[in-house]
């Protein structure tokens, strides 16, 4: 993933990922200085997340989560302005590109357990409802919560972390380089792993019914989008316009057979938008690329990780609340896929697809 790195340097049998600043090759000792591609490999990760920040994440802060996404986004434009002026000004009038990606590389690996630890915590205290008072309380206490879990890592990596040029030689066409250490995330590589292989162990045994759950999902997605575009809170049947009435009708009083258990359907909904990710993520990583902490904690891992910790907690509240909790939305339908695990009867179906306005106001804070 990143230009000519991260190579692994084997030193007294322990692996180290180093990134190549400057390299030399062949008789004539051509020059490349990587500096460049660093700042076009910083620029395209946090430009793709300022994409995603604006269209997936959920903007109240008064979620811890959604501040420590805005606060990833902000390190990631401040370590690329960083990187940028270090090749522009050059090494005679700034210093070392090592400096700055030797500490990024060691406070993001610091990063990610804080942060899940704290997001499970405020998801779990969170109340039902917040004032206009208590919300602004809440997303301050999660500014300056965030901010401490940045301090705390930087000055972790600040006080650990080397980041002295090192050379490295290399028989092969006379190849020599100057490099810098730089950390993996082990929290993320494990996660990634460990999802990925519980997904698949979870849901193989039901692999020829997934298909036609899959379509019992977009289904009621499709009804939840006509009950929407109604724009009331009756009952679907009795809202739809006529030219799609029927086959809503029709679809509603529909028996699922082979009902997935709970756990399974919540399973299913999260693999349906989140495997794709965690398949390139593993692909990497199998195939040897390492990618230091500051490209691998990510917006899209930080979702991915949001949507799992919700998944949970829906799984164990909607025991004895129902598909409606507390919880924030997110990208996952949880909801929807509540539904297919669950029998009900037609006419009490409906209405929990679309609660009303004044339940959502109450829920979605």
């Amino acid at each position: 993933m990143l230009p000519e790195l991260p190579s692994l340097f084997d030193t007294s049998h322990t692996f180290r990922m180093m990134a190549i600043i400057h390299e030399w090759e062949g008789m004539s000792a051509s020059h490349t200085d990587n500096t460049g591609k660093y700042v076009s490999l910083l620029i395209s990760k946090a430009g793709l997340e300022t994409v995603i920040f604006y269209l997936w994440c959920q903007k109240r802060y008064t979620i811890f989560m959604s501040a420590c996404s805005l606060s990833i986004i902000l390190a990631d434009w401040l370590m690329t302005i960083l990187m940028a002026a270090v090749w522009l000004l050059g090494p005679v009038h700034s210093f070392t590109p090592c400096l700055i990606l030797t500490n990024a590389s060691a406070t993001y690996a610091a990063l990610p357990l804080p942060m899940i630890c704290l997001s499970l915590m405020d998801y779990l205290l969170r109340d039902k409802a917040l004032s206009n008072g208590r919300a602004f309380l809440k997303t301050l206490g999660n500014i300056l919560l965030t901010l401490l879990v940045w301090l705390l890592a930087f000055m972790c990596s600040f006080s650990h972390a080397d980041a002295k040029l090192m050379d490295m030689s290399c028989g092969k066409r006379l190849k020599k380089a100057l490099v810098c250490e730089v950390q993996e995330s082990k929290l993320v590589i494990n996660f990634i792993a460990g999802i990925f292989t519980a997904i698949l162990l979870a849901l193989l045994p039901f692999c020829s019914h997934i298909p036609q759950w899959v379509r019992d999902a977009d289904k009621f997605c499709e009804a939840v989008e006509e009950q929407e575009k109604v724009g009331n809170n009756l009952l679907l049947t009795s809202t739809l316009c006529p030219e799609t009435k029927g086959d809503e009708k029709s679809y509603l009083t529909h028996t699922i057979h082979h009902r997935p258990p709970l756990w399974i359907s919540l399973i299913l909904g999260f693999a349906t938008f989140w495997m794709p990710f965690l398949a390139v993520s593993l692909a990497c990583l199998v195939f040897g690329l390492g990618v230091p902490a500051y490209i691998s904690v990510n917006l899209l891992w930080l979702e991915c990780t949001n949507s799992l910790l919700l998944g949970v907690l829906f799984w164990v509240k909607s025991k004895t609340l129902g598909p409606h909790t507390n919880l924030p939305e997110n990208l996952c339908s949880w909801h929807i896929y509540w539904h297919i695990s669950t029998e009900m009867q037609p006419e009490l179906m409906v209405p929990e697809l679309n609660p009303s306005k004044e339940k959502r106001n109450t829920y979605n804070v």
